[in-house]
């Protein structure tokens, strides 16, 4: 993956927002919420002004012009610049050709979930599946909704991305809450931490 002078991915996103139009970063994060894009990218107010402010000094975006109401503060809206609109192209290309590896927090416990004792661990997986069954029917759900008011699908493909994901972890999840319930788990596990706990 090639090292970028804006490397947070909310850059992205604002980068494809500002190629839709001119706005300021209050209407940005608006349409975020409005699109459900807040699930894809974490972000604050803060962290949104700070990559707006990363983004523009680096000439991907540029003040257009600065709005004065009374009754709000001044907001600058921003335009893409068209080396914003190279550096967006090459970003997107790279991110859907190129698988990255990533550091998942839950690839992390499984590396050490031994620590454990085998009861409480095969509660916790239990506690992960019903948890993960809960997200999956939400996803369903915003996904049927979407159908529903006739979304094409591709602006639903991040939803079926997550709900594959979801899927293929409380598979995984479910197998490995069996095998953890098995006694040839319970013995190795009672025979190397024997004395140890």
């Amino acid at each position: 993956m090639k090292r970028r002078v804006v490397g947070n991915p909310l850059g992205l996103a604002v980068l494809a927002g500002l190629l839709e139009e001119p706005m300021h970063p209050y209407e940005m994060a608006r349409r975020f919420v409005e699109y459900g894009k807040e699930r894809d990218f974490k972000y604050t107010r803060s962290s949104l002004y700070m990559v707006v402010g990363q983004l523009e000094k680096a000439g991907f975006i540029a003040a257009r012009e600065t709005l004065r109401d009374s009754a709000r503060p001044e907001r600058t809206v921003y335009a893409i610049t068209p080396t914003g609109r190279l550096e967006l192209f090459d970003w997107m290309r790279e991110l859907v050709a190129e698988p990255a590896t990533e550091y998942p927090l839950f690839g992390a416990a499984l590396s050490l979930f031994v620590v454990l004792p085998v009861d409480e661990v095969h509660e916790l997986l239990l506690q992960r599946l019903a948890a993960l069954t809960a997200i999956a029917d939400e996803i369903r759900a915003t996904i049927d909704a979407g159908r529903e008011q006739g979304l094409a699908w591709w602006f639903l493909v991040e939803e079926d991305y997550r709900l594959t994901k979801v899927e293929a972890e409380r598979g995984f999840v479910e197998r490995l809450a069996e095998s953890v319930a098995g006694e040839d788990y319970r013995q190795a596990w009672e025979t190397y931490f024997k004395g140890r706990t």
